[in-house]
């Protein structure tokens, strides 16, 4: 038996990039014909697609875990390396996207609307890409990033045009039964149904479809009987239908008293998501009532009693059998002429096109704030500079020397300087912390060395924090040396004002 799930949390890994390439073209009688590394491929992304033929979240409670394909590296002739693979994820068509934190990130409504859950990260460029008047031959690449990961909600909520709603046990599945080909579980005890049943309706020349939603109790919005839950599913529907169980032998119950406590529910429940493709709230959809069960002799009596009442509202009364297939016929056409009154008014939804929001040119590229661990450290944040500690190799002088380059043209030297930043000061980027040295020059005024290696870097006389430590460890040791020496020859400070005095006095 098929399970149906409407409430997943996934955790949506996008692929990595690929790394750069750090080569030479190499031929007879050409050694050095210029760099010739290819870029590494931009890893695949996670992509949540809607399709018509999927109704459930199933598969993603069993394999909550997506992985897209990494970038491969580049290679030397200017080969660059293939993209990674990107992740197709097909979800049902009103699926919404949430975080941990309960936030909106997309909903996902009309065929084929799509969603990038989880970017994959970008390629290193090659040391060809990095060549430049200053730099003809670099000798490092940059890494590529690694990919987006991230954990998202998924929350399904049915698209029906018509909702069955009732207390358990009104015989909602059998009319789902009855009016389409669907099969739900049938019994007689309350909360047969556990998830919605959706089944399609024929009359005439109208389809629609019908979705029977758990039984609802006093107490369902604020989440008695896992109401939140059922109700979340009437959303998006265009008409409720209120079944009412005409025959209920429970005391204080009746058709008018059931109906009421239903209305005081569905007006008390405010659907989660404040741009939800719905018709506002559940209070303000159309109506109307169900009474079924007239079969039985006693329950016809009570809905001839009723009927005037609830008319009276302005709803339209249907007395059907589910079990008689009693006045089915008049209840398929009263609501396809529900449907089609709402389809005229409203556009069915289409596939949402992807929106381009182009960056402000007056936005901060990056930020410098105190560090609150470190004394007199900062911290820089910021999209491009976090980006470029990501791709550097740090065992390549001519690497660092050349993120140190991209952060002065950028301004972090002059930001980190009107902060009060002093030599020696620690900074971090990225989790990365490094000693800052002001007032470097600029690759363009230092005579370039060796591949993979940075003049600027061998030049730096001053001392670091961790050669500073050793220095006072090591004198420290001789200090005690000297000490225990002293102490093994009987020498002290005593004896030796002693002997001064004796030749002051000789």
């Amino acid at each position: 038996m098929s399970k149906f799930v409407d409430r997943v949390t996934i955790d949506a890994v996008a692929g990595n990039g690929g790394h750069g390439c750090s080569s030479v073209h190499r031929e007879k009688f050409r050694p050095l014909g210029g760099p010739d590394g290819g870029n590494g491929g931009s890893g695949g992304d996670v992509i949540l697609v809607v399709d018509p033929q999927v109704h459930t979240l199933l598969d993603f409670h069993f394999r909550p875990h997506a992985k897209a394909g990494n970038g491969k590296p580049g290679e030397g002739g200017n080969r660059s390396g293939a993209n990674g693979e990107s992740l197709v994820l097909k979800v049902p068509d009103g699926t919404v996207v949430l975080d941990t934190d309960g936030n909106l990130l997309a909903d996902l409504v009309g065929e084929g609307t799509e969603f990038i859950a989880s970017r994959g990260g970008r390629g290193g460029l090659g040391n060809a890409a990095l060549a430049s008047k200053a730099r003809k031959a670099p000798g490092f690449a940059l890494l590529g990033e690694p990919g987006e990961e991230r954990q998202l909600v998924l929350e399904l909520k049915s698209v029906a045009d018509v909702g069955l709603v009732g207390f358990p046990s009104a015989g909602k599945s059998s009319l789902v039964s009855v009016l389409s080909a669907a099969k739900p579980k049938i019994a007689d005890y309350p909360f047969t149904t556990l998830a919605p049943n959706l089944g399609v309706v024929t009359a005439g020349e109208s389809t629609y479809t019908i979705a029977d939603v758990p039984g609802l109790i006093p107490g369902a919005s604020q989440g008695r009987g896992l109401g939140l839950d059922f109700l979340r599913h009437l959303e998006r529907c265009a008409v409720l239908a209120h079944v009412v169980d005409c025959a209920t032998l429970e005391p204080g119950r009746d058709p008018l008293s059931d109906i009421d406590a239903l209305e005081a529910e569905l007006a008390a429940y405010q659907p989660v998501l404040a741009e939800d493709q719905s018709l506002g709230d559940l209070a303000t959809r159309p109506r109307i009532v169900i009474l079924n069960k007239v079969d039985i002799p006693e329950a016809d009596e009570l809905a001839d009693l009723v009927e005037s009442d609830i008319a009276e509202r302005g709803w339209p009364v249907f007395r059907v059998s589910a079990v008689a297939h009693k006045g089915l016929a008049e209840l398929k056409f009263g609501l396809a002429k529900l449907v089609e009154e709402y389809r005229r008014e409203h556009e069915k939804p289409v596939a949402r096109r992807a929106v381009i929001r182009p960056k402000a040119v007056d936005k901060a590229e990056f930020t410098v704030v105190d560090d609150p661990e470190i004394d007199g450290g900062f911290i820089v944040r910021g999209e491009r500079p976090e980006r470029w500690i990501r791709q550097t190799q740090f065992d390549n002088d001519e690497a660092v020397g050349y993120l140190a380059d991209r952060l002065n043209r950028l301004g972090v030297e002059d930001a980190l300087v009107k902060r009060g930043a002093r030599a020696g000061a620690a900074v971090t980027i990225a989790g990365v912390t490094f000693d800052w040295e002001p007032s470097v020059p600029m690759s363009e005024d230092v005579p370039l060395t060796g591949r993979g290696t940075d003049i600027r870097l061998e030049r730096n006389e001053r001392i670091g924090a961790a050669e500073r430590k050793a220095a006072r460890k090591l004198r420290r040791q001789r200090d005690d040396e000297a000490q225990e020496s002293q102490e093994a020859l009987g020498w002290t400070e005593d004896a030796d004002a002693a002997e001064r005095s004796d030749g002051e006095a000789h």
